[in-house]
């Protein structure tokens, strides 16, 4: 969306676009820049909580991340989307922090991280069996996303988490689309022999 000079900075128009933001926050207006990076917020949370697989960590990333991409924003010449390039610094600052780190040998999906990942997806069956069932799942996929190896990780968390297409995937990882249909191929396959114990056993 383009300014006009009877707009106001400060206004942000309802559903304005990440380009229209972009120009606004370019222009000094802070509101504008809140607008857009709280856009991504929740996204950026998952994405990272996914690839490290605990819930301090990946706040860690996802503030060391908005710190980059602020300080980076003016450089950002809109190749791509906004959105892909906001994932990019996220996820690589996750896996910079995992190095620093190193993987943890306990991942817990239970207490806050897990609240704030329902923040954004409200439950849909109040049944408190199925909920324990749907908690289980997702701790049984993380501790099975937490044995691949890092490229795969990445790229299944961006397209299965953040719902990229392969073209944004590989846009953001600045691989060939090619290289994406391998990585999530053997990423899958790896992941359903992980899993398949458990799925029988359910």
């Amino acid at each position: 969306m383009e300014l006009t000079p009877g707009m106001a900075v400060g206004i942000i128009p309802f559903a304005a676009s990440d380009e229209g933001l972009l120009r606004q926050a370019a222009a000094g207006d802070r509101e504008a820049l809140d607008e857009l990076f709280g856009r991504y917020r929740f996204l950026a949370y998952r994405v990272a909580f996914r690839l490290l697989g605990h819930e301090a960590d990946a706040l860690d990333a996802v503030q060391e991340a908005f710190i980059k991409a602020l300080i980076h924003l003016p450089s950002f010449q809109g190749r791509s989307s906004f959105k892909t390039w906001m994932l990019r610094v996220v996820s690589n600052a996750a896996l910079d922090l995992g190095r620093q780190r190193g993987r943890r040998e306990a991942v817990s999906m239970d207490g806050p991280g897990l609240r704030f990942r329902e923040d954004c997806e409200p439950l849909t069956h109040p049944d408190p069996s199925h909920e324990l069932n749907r908690q289980d799942m997702r701790r049984k996929l993380q501790e099975a996303l937490c044995q691949l190896p890092l490229a795969q990780r990445q790229t299944f968390v961006l397209h299965a988490e953040a719902e990229l297409s392969y073209r944004e995937v590989a846009e953001t990882l600045g691989i060939s689309i090619g290289t994406v249909m391998s990585r999530l191929y053997y990423a899958r396959q790896r992941l359903r022999t992980l899993l398949e114990p458990w799925v029988r056993s359910e």
